[in-house]
């Protein structure tokens, strides 16, 4: 099972200058660690909030910005003028940060002591002034960040807070993150395929590929009381059914040799994500269904049929949603709903639904799987919970990666799926089903996604522009026309930002 972990930093760092004389400077500082603990004790971010000394020189901005750098539990800075801090002191720091920024524009007062109010208050509060200078330095500089504006005691601008945070994480779990690939992709599939040189240099996952075989000697090796012990915590968890407890036990217990097998190969080797493919199996009995289902649950992102694109998003999701109590899955669009009523998409796989987004307690089942040539697999099935969610794909257009994302509502099925032996999803898309099936299509947008209700598309957005990647989002404001416009303009756009 997945074991805690430390809470992610964000370095929050004070901009003021010498100008105003130390009484001043530490009057400053005062109000710095003052906004630092309104935003702690809202309860609203998901990081720890790490204060720093009062920078007004460039030689002690450098620093910091290298040493955030450079700090694997920091994930971001948040910037905020406290008074007037020439922006020229940033240039050489702001080069230096590889991490991401967001500017944070507020101050200590919420309202205007308007009978009081005299210069000392003024020299003292002009974030108003100071944080126009950094955001053109900023902007000058064509530095990559989130601004938000409002008073530190505003829940709305704790949670924006909150999201740039949760992208910021995914962004730092994708740059460390280790993807196994057992075998290939599926044959003669297009949009599985991609440079994994890319997108190490892009996005720094590292993406490698193993023998199924390598994989199959763990399996074996596994003993029997941890097989013992997945089975009996199967019975806690799930419903199993009554085939798997009597006549097809075995089989059971050869899902846990799997789970157990898998789990130690990628704890061993330091992975975070890894794929499958139905049609590389090599001395594996069965398709593992139940066992990726466990690891997504854990944290661990999955593709199938060799999709280390899809494998490596849903692990940078899949951090970015931790805590939430929302669920995240590898999915896939499967059929529509067309009518009667309103249009919707049923979204499955063969068998590989976290379940993290199950509605209710999953029922532990053992049915035939049509394809791959081998013993039938144990998966769980159940249906996914309802309310709003986004689903979003990675594609690989031959000269750079794109995202795709729709904001959606998942929903109850209309009728029981009684016959369907896998886990699924019912969604209504946003802004109706032919629109954004027809903008996803335009944007050459991916079958496999990432279905998460733990995070959403401001988030997801934040993550994109992290990466300097682009990301479509179809949303209700979404037509046909205007997103054919989007695609065009932005194509314009990432060619010239690249450059010739």
């Amino acid at each position: 099972m997945s074991t805690p972990e430390h809470k992610p930093q964000v370095w929050f760092l004070t901009g003021s200058q010498g100008l105003y004389g130390q009484e001043t400077l530490e009057q400053v500082a005062g109000q710095s660690l003052q906004i630092q603990q309104m935003l702690t004790q809202s309860g609203r971010i998901s990081a720890e909030i790490v204060g720093k000394p009062v920078l007004t020189d460039a030689a002690a901005i450098r620093r910091v910005m290298t040493e955030a750098s450079s700090d694997p539990a920091c994930v971001g800075v948040i910037a905020w003028m406290h008074t007037f801090s020439p922006a020229k002191m940033w240039i050489s720091g702001l080069d230096a940060l590889r991490k991401p920024v967001l500017h944070l524009h507020t101050q200590l007062n919420e309202a205007l002591p308007w009978q009081s109010i005299d210069m000392d208050f003024m020299n003292l509060n002009q974030a108003a002034h100071g944080d126009r200078e950094f955001g053109y330095i900023q902007t000058r500089l064509g530095v990559a960040r989130k601004t938000v504006a409002g008073h530190a005691s505003d829940p709305a601008l704790a949670d924006r807070i909150d999201g740039w945070v949760r992208a910021a994480v995914g962004v730092a779990h994708l740059r460390s993150l280790r993807l196994a690939r057992f075998g290939d992709n599926m044959r003669d599939v297009a949009v599985t395929e991609g440079d994994k040189v890319e997108a190490e240099l892009k996005f720094g996952v590292s993406v490698n590929t193993y023998g199924v075989n390598d994989l199959v000697a763990v399996v074996d090796a596994v003993s029997d009381q941890a097989v013992d012990e997945l089975v009996a915590e199967y019975a806690e968890a799930y419903d199993v059914v009554p085939q798997l407890t009597g006549e097809r036990h075995e089989s059971l217990r050869y899902a846990a040799r799997i789970e157990a097998g898998l789990r130690t190969f990628l704890t061993d080797g330091g992975f975070g994500a890894f794929t499958t493919n139905f049609e590389d199996l090599g001395g594996l009995r069965q398709l593992p269904g139940l066992a990726v289902q466990r690891l997504m649950a854990d944290g661990y992102g999955f593709g199938g049929e060799g999709d280390w694109k899809t494998s490596a998003l849903l692990a940078a999701v899949k951090a970015m949603g931790r805590g939430t109590g929302r669920g995240t899955s590898f999915m896939e669009d499967y059929t529509y709903h067309f009518g009667p009523g309103e249009p919707k998409i049923l979204g499955a796989h063969m068998l590989e639904v976290c379940p993290t987004i199950a509605g209710r307690r999953p029922s532990c089942e053992i049915h035939p799987l049509g394809i791959g040539g081998r013993e039938d697999p144990v998966r769980l099935v159940f249906d996914a919970a309802t309310g709003p969610g986004v689903v979003i794909g990675l594609a690989d257009l031959g000269e750079r990666f794109r995202f795709v994302a729709n904001e959606i509502e998942v929903v109850e099925p209309d009728e029981p799926l009684a016959s369907l032996p896998v886990a699924r999803a019912v969604w209504k898309p946003s802004p109706s089903l032919s629109t954004s099936a027809e903008s996803w299509l335009t944007a050459g947008g991916p079958h496999h996604t990432v279905l998460t209700q733990a995070v959403g598309s401001d988030t997801l957005q934040d993550f994109a522009h992290m990466l300097h990647t682009e990301l479509l989002l179809i949303d209700s404001h979404t037509t046909p026309a205007a997103f054919g416009d989007r695609i065009r303009w932005n194509q314009a756009y990432y060619r010239l930002a690249q450059g010739f």
